[in-house]
C-alpha cells in the first residue's frame, strides 16, 4: 500500500487555511466599519464619547483564528474609516492602538489557554490593558488632536467634564476618572456580547472554504 503525497496535502490544506482566515478576517473587518457608525451616547460621561462595540469582531477574530488577526480587524476598519476621517487620521489611529491593546493580550492568553476560562481571563485582562492605555493615548494624542481638528479649547473640553463632576482639575483626572472606567465597561461589554455569539457563529467562523 503507497503512503500519500503529504508533501502535496498539506500545502493545499495550508493554503486552504490561509484562504479560509483571510475571508473571515475581511467579513469581520467589513462588519466592524458598519459598527463604528452605531455610537451613542452614554450617561455620567461629556456627549462626545460615544460607546460602540466595533472591537467585537476583532475580539471574534482573535478568538477564532489568532491575536495577529484581531489587530488587523482593528487596522482594516480604521483603514476605510480613513475616507471619512475629520481629525487627519488621529481619532484613527488611537482606535486602532486601543483596539490592538485589547484583543492582541486577550488572543494571546487564548492561545496558550484553550478553554473557556483563557478566553474568559484573556478578554478581561486585555479590557484591563485597553483601559489603562486609553489614558496616555488620550491625553497625548486624541484630545491635543480634536483640539486642533475642531478648533475646541481644552479648557472647553474639560468643562464638559466639570459639568458632570465639578471637582475634575485638568484632562489628566477627567481621563483617569471617567475615560478610562468608560473605557473598561466598554471592553467588558465587548466580551459579554462575544460569549453571547461566539459559540452560534463558531460553524462560520471555522468552517473551511
Amino acid at each position: 500500500m503507497s503512503m500519500p503525497n503529504t508533501a502535496a496535502v498539506r500545502p493545499r490544506g495550508t493554503f486552504r487555511s490561509r484562504v479560509r482566515a483571510l475571508t473571515v478576517t475581511a467579513m469581520l473587518s467589513a462588519i466592524a466599519f458598519v459598527l463604528m457608525f452605531l455610537d451613542f451616547s452614554v450617561p455620567l460621561m461629556p456627549a462626545f464619547v460615544k460607546m460602540d462595540v466595533s472591537e467585537l469582531p476583532a475580539l471574534l477574530a482573535a478568538f477564532a483564528l489568532g491575536p495577529v488577526y484581531g489587530a488587523v480587524v482593528c487596522l482594516v476598519k480604521n483603514l476605510i474609516h480613513l475616507m471619512i476621517t475629520s481629525t487627519a487620521g488621529a481619532g484613527e489611529l488611537c482606535n486602532f492602538l486601543l483596539g490592538a491593546s485589547f484583543v492582541v493580550p486577550a488572543g494571546l492568553i487564548y492561545k496558550l489557554m484553550k478553554s473557556r476560562k483563557g478566553a474568559i481571563l484573556g478578554s478581561v485582562v486585555g479590557a484591563v490593558v485597553m483601559a489603562v492605555i486609553s489614558i496616555p493615548i488620550n491625553y497625548f494624542i486624541t484630545f491635543p488632536a480634536y483640539v486642533v481638528a475642531y478648533g475646541m479649547p481644552l479648557d472647553a473640553i474639560i468643562g464638559m467634564y466639570q459639568a458632570i463632576r465639578p471637582s475634575a482639575n485638568g484632562l489628566l483626572d477627567c481621563l483617569i476618572t471617567f475615560n478610562a472606567p468608560f473605557t473598561l465597561f466598554k471592553g467588558l461589554v465587548d466580551v459579554v456580547l462575544c460569549f453571547l455569539i461566539y459559540k452560534p457563529l463558531s460553524p462560520i467562523l471555522h468552517k473551511d472554504i
